[in-house]
């Protein structure tokens, strides 16, 4: 996650589970934070492109970075989900790819941004993962062979979109624009912190923004991890993994220029602390599912 004054950006990696390639040497954690860096960037600087245009040309930028070096026709090579959500002339534009979640609380209603794509095509995978308990050697196979099949899907016709080396992936971002004064409150939840509504279903969206708004998103993603402890073989809610990396910001305000960042992450693989707001959150989670 990162913010300046006129934009926030949450990037959500998905790298490599063991045993499996990636054709890249530099990993989804150098992965995701240049091409946060980049598209913070580019949102910052560019009047003339979009959310998705700015993305797409971060992508483009990153995959000149490691070209020559890694393999990036390679199915498993470093991706992420991508929110992007920048202020212009009083408008809020924004960017959502895969299915990392964009609540905007707007003076007629809560509106709800994210992409179901993934989860749709992964239901036709998801058996035998849903079938074993988590923590145990066929659990562990199962979603690396779920895995495997559900990149051969990756930004390919009738499949999903998500940000990796194609930068005609950001032509499948859900876009659209909201005037500020229509603006009350936005969060941007990776799936791990959405998954208390999208697949625990314990809170509704409408309970999640309340939670962020009462309490901020250490509350939020505490209740999330109380869920998850609650069911760690995953018998009540199968899923690929027990504990999924959380990060969720809460911005409030009518104007993005004056919204006040509330931001808080959860990571199971990483402790990193920003050193500034500017500064990308890298998420290193073996795979984002819902």
């Amino acid at each position: 996650m990162a913010a300046t004054p006129d934009a926030v950006v949450l990037l959500d990696g998905a790298g490599t589970p063991a045993g499996s390639e990636s054709g890249c040497i530099h990993g989804v954690t150098w992965f995701v934070r240049q091409l946060g860096s980049a598209l913070l960037s580019s949102l910052m600087g560019s009047d003339d492109s979009d959310p998705a245009g700015c993305l797409a040309a971060s992508i483009a930028a990153v995959r000149s970075l490691h070209a020559d070096t890694c393999d990036l026709s390679h199915p498993g090579s470093p991706s992420a989900t991508v929110v992007a959500l920048r202020e212009r002339k009083s408008i809020i534009q924004y960017a959502v790819l895969a299915d990392s979640v964009l609540l905007l609380s707007l003076s007629d209603g809560l509106r709800v941004v994210t992409d179901a794509r993934e989860v749709q095509v992964g239901k036709q995978f998801r058996t035998e993962m849903d079938a074993t308990p988590n923590g145990t050697p066929d659990h562990d196979k199962a979603l690396r062979n779920y895995i495997e099949k559900l990149r051969a899907h990756r930004n390919r016709p009738g499949g999903f979109g998500v940000a990796s080396a194609e930068p005609d992936a950001a032509a499948e971002a859900l876009t659209g624009t909201v005037p500020c004064h229509q603006l009350r409150a936005a969060a941007l939840l990776s799936d791990g912190a959405s998954r208390l509504v999208d697949r625990f279903g314990l809170v509704t969206w409408d309970d999640a923004l309340r939670t962020l708004a009462t309490a901020g998103p250490s509350e939020l993603l505490r209740q999330v991890r109380a869920a998850e402890n609650g069911d760690l073989e995953g018998s009540r809610w199968p899923r690929g993994k027990v504990h999924d990396d959380a990060t969720a910001a809460y911005c409030v305000d009518c104007a993005l220029s004056a919204l006040t960042h509330h931001e808080s992450a959860l990571a199971d693989c990483v402790k990193h602390q920003p050193r500034s707001t500017s500064e990308v959150s890298a998420k290193t989670d073996n795979t984002s599912l819902p």
